[in-house]
């Protein structure tokens, strides 16, 4: 009971301060562009506790923690709003009518506010705590194990697993862990030499799932504090680094080399969130930058209901000199909100699956 309550209260937290950082940036860009904004809420569904600040913008706290929104004065624009909805518009303050390049601004700063957060929590945590560095070099060879079998050495760095491109330790952990018993190819730097070693993952199950295993540990390097302008640009690098591999991890996804199973929802985050909670505060602090950067990078994508399909209607409307149509936008709208809701769904059946749930269904149902 005691995991569960600090899973639960660490994912409220983290997820919450994450959604305010993004919500906070399309705030101060609506304000910035003369937009007057109605609501901001934290969570979704009915208000808890709200209250109005001297602008008029209704600040909520809302029932349910699994994300939150911005609303600007006349989002609706004219041809979806209601007579009365037109009637309360104030000149000069609505957000339908700045110019494109005024709408794209409030839109985007959403994510961009959530790659500064990341910036800002790395450059706090390499001033205070350090830059831990993980050597890519293999440091320990489990005896007998499917590493040792395949002549594995340390000293060794692996390069690739199958036609998986590996990035970081992290990366190897996660993609043998996914395939336990598999026979692949791994692929070796030894000594300034490439080579290419069969191997057979080995297996072990934990509660009621299996997982692989190859039997190799890395070196972790304790990291000095930084100057904070040295902080601060290895900050930048960090989240640099963090975009690109979260886009490599996607399009390993999208184009096979990595299984769709490895996708994780809510589910996954409140368990990771719990985890991290444990490690103490610097844990929890990377683990929020990751995760702002994940949040910034998929709202950026050209999907229609996220950030990134809302700008690239605008990007249409500034090359064509004229809104994409509404029967355009609606049918968009629809698709994305299908595809948004299949991938939910797709996400939180692999979270109960690694949960053990539909295993313990049919122990039970057997």
């Amino acid at each position: 009971m005691h995991d569960l309550i600090r899973t639960v209260v660490a994912y409220v937290l983290i997820l919450g301060v994450l959604v305010f950082i993004h919500e906070l940036g399309h705030y101060l860009a609506a304000r910035w562009r003369g937009v007057k904004v109605e609501t901001f809420s934290i969570g979704f569904g009915p208000a808890i506790r709200s209250w109005y600040d001297r602008s008029g913008t209704e600040w909520r706290l809302s029932a349910i923690p699994l994300g939150g929104f911005v609303k600007p004065h006349g989002f609706e624009g004219p041809d979806d709003a209601t007579d009365e909805q037109k009637a309360a518009w104030i000149p000069g303050k609505t957000f339908h009518d700045k110019s494109v390049g005024s709408r794209a601004i409030v839109i985007i700063m959403g994510p961009v506010f959530n790659f500064i957060f990341a910036i800002l929590a790395f450059t706090i945590l390499f001033a205070v705590v350090g830059k831990p560095e993980v050597k890519p070099e293999i440091s320990v060879v489990v005896s007998n194990s499917a590493a040792e079998h395949a002549g594995v050495k340390t000293g060794d760095i692996i390069t690739r697993i199958g036609d998986l491109k590996v990035m970081s330790a992290e990366d190897i952990q996660s993609n043998v862990a996914a395939h336990p018993g598999e026979n692949t190819i791994l692929a070796i730097r030894r000594a300034g030499q490439d080579l290419s070693l069969p191997v057979t993952f080995d297996t072990f199950k934990q509660g009621n799932k299996v997982f692989g295993r190859l039997g190799i540990g890395f070196s972790a390097v304790p990291g000095k504090r930084m100057p904070i302008p040295t902080a601060f640009v290895s900050g930048v690098e960090a989240t640099w680094s963090m975009c690109g591999q979260v886009l490599e991890g996607v399009w390993q996804i999208v184009s096979g080399q990595r299984s769709a199973r490895e996708l994780g929802g809510t589910i996954r985050i409140a368990q990771m969130s719990g985890q991290v909670a444990q490690y103490g505060i610097a844990s929890v602090v990377s683990f929020m930058a990751l995760l702002s950067i994940n949040l910034g990078l998929i709202n950026l994508f050209p999907i229609p209901v996220l950030d990134g399909g809302r700008l690239l209607f605008y990007a249409i409307e500034a090359i064509k000199g004229r809104p994409v149509s509404r029967r355009v936008q609606e049918v968009s709208m629809q698709v994305g909100m299908a595809l948004i809701g299949a991938l939910f769904l797709f996400s939180t059946l692999n979270d109960l699956t690694n949960i053990g749930l539909f295993h313990w269904l049919a122990h039970m149902g057997g």
